[in-house]
């Protein structure tokens, strides 16, 4: 069992469509791929449950036979950062809670496990006013040990952004093994190119896909999830 945790630049960066994109590329080499994406901000209600898009998103990719609660059971309504949102509706996120759902996740035994993290690296958990000392989604990644991939936002400042997070996440004693270009934006970066050279250069661990904006209007998100997948480089994560 792999245990792959995916990070990103900053927020909307793609994480949830490389994360859909890479669990369709490890079930095209015959592989059981598990989800998770603990928490999320910005949802809404159908019956009893609380549906997040992206988390939506990911449960229909996979093939572990999760529902919707197992890949996402923390859930606010506003769509904002995830420990304002807490405290707006009186709750408080604990680790133990976010490990507890990743175990039921780990119980489906499958070949590789996903999951998505929510905005960048060091994303709080807790307010600054709280009782505990501060939280980050990355001490949750620290308590699982899992290896990191990280999605590189290809637009103006990604280099720094990638270095420090990269930077971050070795820090906190966690292998980075990958990283992916992701342009998340209909507006090609500048000197596209340069960058991800630069980027080849700057990141020691081995680029697994650049993914480009697809513009074909006649594409349904899932036609463009399922071609992103074919350009995702697994060998190294399936050994």
């Amino acid at each position: 069992m792999k245990n792959l945790f995916i990070t990103a630049t900053d927020t909307d960066a793609g994480k949830t469509f490389v994360a859909c994109a890479m669990t369709q590329a490890l079930i095209n080499t015959g592989k059981k791929v598990a989800v998770y994406k603990p928490i999320a901000a910005g949802c809404h209600r159908e019956g009893d449950t609380w549906i997040n898009e992206d988390a939506q998103l990911l449960t229909e990719f996979a093939n572990g036979g999760q529902n919707i609660n197992e890949v996402n059971p923390i859930t606010f309504v506003d769509a904002i950062a995830p420990h304002i949102a807490a405290k707006k509706e009186n709750l408080i996120i604990s680790i133990d809670e976010i490990v507890q759902g990743y175990e039921q996740v780990k119980v489906i035994n499958a070949d590789i496990n996903i999951t998505e993290g929510a905005g960048g690296w060091r994303l709080p958990l807790t307010d600054n006013n709280s009782s505990q000392h501060n939280l980050f989604l990355s001490d949750f990644v620290k308590t699982s040990q899992q290896s990191v991939i990280l999605v590189v936002n290809m637009k103006l400042g990604c280099l720094n952004h990638a270095l420090l997070t990269y930077e971050a996440i070795k820090a906190d004693g966690l292998t980075c093994i990958a990283w992916i270009a992701n342009t998340a934006s209909s507006q090609p970066m500048n000197n596209l190119a340069e960058n991800i050279i630069s980027l080849e250069q700057l990141l020691p661990m081995p680029k697994i896909a650049q993914l480009d904006f697809y513009h074909d209007s006649a594409m349904t998100l899932h036609d463009k999830i399922c071609a992103a997948a074919n350009e995702i480089d697994c060998s190294s994560l399936i050994l």
